[in-house]
């Protein structure tokens, strides 16, 4: 079958010339990145395919209905191509030129883990964490794309994906889209007078350093031998979200941070099977007070668990608790370190920077804020004081 005429841009021309596994798609807003990406899909790679299993997915699956699903379908309709009983609209599903193309998204774990496919599509990639990614790629034969905004400035996809051998990367912004309107190209060139962080990474695809960013910490090869424990915080998750484990250690007002678990979909016996696994069966651990079922089955299963202090405001004075130290992570906690490095204070409609934290890269902060609060700080009208 040959190929339809279609509008294209260059970021279509990037997947057709690139013979490697792995094609990273970075832009800035309005580039076409993941238009264009569908587009090689449905008129490329499946016209010159047959029987192959596509994934297409996201974090969650509204914003992946809301957006590609929706591209996807349109994109069908437009060219006059759409059957009704190809479209299976119960699992997400769609039969297209005897090729299987399935949406999905991390919640939904039995197909992300799953069946094998040939080819995956990751929209908005810097939205997964570096497990969600293993397995994904353990599970794909031929080749794997992926697109996003450089909204982070450091990320597993520049420190572990960019540098294989088998990796192509792109950078496209919207003046690659030859189709984009007058003015929405007017309202992103306005960027430049009023937001340059923004104009950065939305106008020019460049990965840009945050102002927002609340740590800052130094790496280390590992925690020198006379610090003292403080103590082990964890947090607990399931579906997307991990269950987390990290143990805090000071020395002269410092405090070194070291991972131990990052994980979902683990249940109270498996955090049990691990805790005893790594020898913490007495060691002092301080979890997610909002989370009392599960600290009370482990302390039946002999665990040192407790529910961490929590006070007025305690995010925001565990907040400012850790930065009263000098903070340094272990190099081989690579969750950790991703959540330091782009934990943010929130912003305003005007651009104004907020004392409230953004609500995600936290998993893995949330435990050292337990394990800190509970142990260093006595909560006092809500103040702390240094024990």
């Amino acid at each position: 079958m040959s190929e339809l005429p279609i509008q294209t841009n260059i970021v279509y021309k990037h997947l057709v010339k690139s013979k490697k596994k792995i094609v990273v798609e970075q832009g800035g807003t309005r580039s076409g990145k993941t238009y264009n990406i569908l587009l090689f899909i449905i008129f490329h790679y499946c016209i010159h395919n047959n029987k192959k299993i596509i994934t297409i997915c996201r974090k969650t699956f509204p914003s992946l209905r809301a957006t590609v699903l929706r591209d996807f379908l349109q994109i069908l309709n437009e060219h006059k191509i759409y059957r009704e009983d190809a479209h299976n609209k119960s699992s997400s599903e769609y039969i297209l030129y005897d090729n299987l193309i399935e949406f999905t998204s991390l919640d939904q774990s039995q197909k992300i883990r799953g069946r094998k496919r040939d080819l995956l599509f990751i929209n908005e990639a810097n939205e997964l964490y570096w497990e969600d990614w293993q397995q994904l790629i353990f599970r794909t034969q031929e080749r794997v794309i992926l697109d996003f905004n450089p909204s982070d400035e450091y990320h597993w996809i520049y420190d572990k994906i960019l540098p294989r051998e088998d990796c192509e990367f792109y950078k496209t912004t919207y003046l690659d889209n030859p189709f984009i309107e007058d003015v929405i190209r007017q309202e992103i060139e306005r960027l430049k007078e009023t937001d340059d962080q923004y104009w950065q990474i939305y106008g020019l695809g460049e990965r840009a350093s945050s102002r927002s960013t609340i740590f800052k910490y130094i790496e280390i090869n590992q925690i020198p031998v006379d610090a003292k424990l403080v103590a082990y915080g964890m947090d607990f998750g399931y579906s997307t979200d991990p269950s987390t484990l990290v143990s805090v250690y000071s020395l002269n007002y410092n405090l070194y941070i070291k991972e131990h678990l990052y994980r979902t979909q683990m249940t109270t016996q498996d955090i049990n099977v691990f805790l005893k696994e790594q020898n913490l069966l007495r060691s002092p651990i301080y979890a997610d007070s909002a989370e009392p079922r599960l600290i009370a089955e482990l302390r039946r299963m002999g665990h040192n668990i407790f529910p961490s202090l929590k006070g007025p405001d305690s995010i925001r004075a565990g907040i400012d608790l850790l930065k009263r130290y000098k903070l340094h992570i272990t190099s081989d906690s690579t969750n950790a370190i991703l959540e330091f490095r782009n934990y943010k204070w929130k912003e305003d409609r005007s651009g104004k920077l907020i004392n409230v934290p953004e609500d995600k890269h936290n998993h893995v902060i949330a435990p050292c804020r337990y394990a800190t609060y509970s142990i260093l700080s006595r909560p006092n009208f809500g103040r702390y004081a240094i024990q």
